[in-house]
């Protein structure tokens, strides 16, 4: 590969060895995938990801509570927790509102912590279109609306970070202050990783390829297992929840409805990009991960972008350094305007 195709990519942190790794492993996995898609034709349908993503015991964090509120075309699932302003937490794929659940009691002392499943995933309603990130923007913003919020702070991690992206570029003064975990945006740097990986442009492919080629719940744990290697910390990432939340066809569908969406999603960042976000921006990457590629897309479009590498991270920030990004992000969120930064954490003061 030569380095000047990933000029600007963080992942250069995984290594020129891991890369080829990656690239065999995806190259096995997809002939695998495509070779079961024949004989597992008349596989019983699985259980709706409704069901099974509600499974997650949310006795496991006490204090919080969950329901659904209805948004244009279905319904979106929440859960909540704490008293204060109001926080909303956007997952990436492939995972759910879970992700968060190591951060959420820690950042509900200050907050009200509002973990949405986005629209089409989790326990929210299949829809049947809409998933470019300025449409989901505003049926996350209906959400929180029907929460009772009207002005927040966004917590965000990969494909959230798009989508939040909108929502403060949209509705500027709805949204007090931003952080984005470990995802360039669209237009902005985001397609300079699909080097890294080959399921960027699968995700993307017409309907029904990928649909076609990921049509059981074997296919769905290799390939989401796929995905959950690049974690740098083993075991962090709760893959068991995550396979479960993915068995519905209809909810793999727009996961990949999603990365559709990301040619539309660059075009309107580009024609966009004058709107510059004003509100404090905390960009932060995994060691391992986007690292500092975070801060440079965002600094595309943002006036205040305050760049943090979480310390001996993958990807999956919020379940591989929980301890620091709970520290960082309530540094970052709360009223810290003339003390002096931790060490380590110095990045994370607005």
């Amino acid at each position: 590969m030569p380095e000047d195709a990933c000029h600007g990519i963080a992942y250069q942190h995984i290594g020129v060895q891991k890369n080829l790794r990656f690239t065999i492993a995806a190259v096995v996995t997809l002939m695998a995938l495509l070779f079961g898609t024949a004989i597992s034709a008349g596989a019983t349908p699985s259980t709706p990801a409704h069901s099974q993503a509600s499974s997650v015991p949310i006795q496991a964090l006490p204090g919080f509570q969950q329901g659904t509120v209805p948004v244009d075309g279905g319904t979106v699932h929440y859960v909540r927790g704490g008293s204060g302003p109001a926080l909303v937490l956007l997952h990436g794929w492939p995972e759910t509102w879970w992700a968060w659940h190591k951060v959420m009691p820690g950042l509900a002392t200050e907050h009200t912590v509002i973990a949405l499943d986005l629209p089409g995933l989790g326990s929210s309603s299949f829809l049947s279109g809409g998933y470019d990130a300025a449409s989901t923007a505003r049926r996350v913003r209906q959400a929180v609306h029907e929460l009772g919020f009207d002005r927040v702070v966004i917590l965000a991690h990969d494909l959230g970070v798009l989508i939040a992206y909108d929502y403060a570029r949209d509705f500027p003064a709805e949204v007090t202050r931003l952080a984005v975990l470990d995802s360039s945006l669209n237009g902005f740097g985001l397609e300079d990783v699909y080097v890294v990986s080959f399921h960027f442009l699968l995700n993307e492919s017409p309907a029904p390829i990928p649909e076609h080629i990921i049509n059981n719940q074997l296919a769905v744990r290799a390939y989401l297992g796929y995905i959950f290697n690049v974690e740098h910390v083993p075991g962090a990432v709760d893959r068991a929840v995550y396979y479960r939340a993915y068995a519905d066809p209809a909810h793999r569908e727009a996961g990949y409805d999603y990365f559709r969406a990301y040619p539309q999603n660059a075009a309107d960042n580009l024609a966009n990009a004058a709107k510059r976000l004003t509100m404090p921006v905390l960009a932060m990457g995994g060691e391992f991960g986007f690292g500092t590629a975070v801060a440079e897309s965002f600094q595309q479009v943002a006036n205040d972008v305050h760049e943090v590498v979480a310390p001996g991270s993958g990807h999956f920030i919020p379940e591989e350094a929980p301890g620091f990004l709970v520290d960082c992000a309530s540094l970052f969120f709360g009223d810290s305007q003339g003390q002096t930064p931790p060490p380590g954490l110095a990045g994370c003061a607005p």
